[in-house]
C-alpha cells in the first residue's frame, strides 16, 4: 500500500513524543471534572470545548472507570500540568 511506511513512521514518532511528554516526573494529571452522571460529563466536555478558556486537548485524558454492582461507573476528565523548571536558588541559607 503506497505511503504506509511513512504513515507508520509518523505514528511511531508521535507515540514516542507523547511518551516523553507525559513521562513520570514531567508533570501531574489534574482532575478538571469527575461525576457518575454520563450526561453531566458530556455536557461539561461540550462546555469546555465551546468556552473561552484555551485547553490543549492533546494533554487531556478522559477516563471511564467501569462500575460494578457495588460501585457505579465514574467519568473523569483530567488535564496534564507539566512541572515548571526548578526554582533558581538565591543563595540564602536556611530559608
Amino acid at each position: 500500500m503506497p505511503g504506509q511506511r511513512k504513515r507508520k513512521q509518523r505514528q511511531q514518532e508521535a507515540h514516542r513524543q507523547a511518551a516523553a511528554r507525559f513521562a513520570p516526573g514531567t508533570g501531574r494529571w489534574e482532575v478538571l471534572f469527575e461525576t457518575q452522571d454520563e450526561s453531566a460529563w458530556l455536557a461539561e466536555v461540550r462546555r469546555l470545548r465551546a468556552g473561552r478558556t484555551r485547553i490543549d486537548w492533546t494533554a487531556v485524558r478522559m477516563d471511564t472507570f467501569c462500575g460494578r454492582s457495588v460501585q457505579p461507573t465514574t467519568y473523569r476528565l483530567s488535564l496534564f500540568v507539566p512541572t515548571g523548571p526548578p526554582a533558581a536558588e538565591d543563595g540564602r541559607p536556611g530559608d
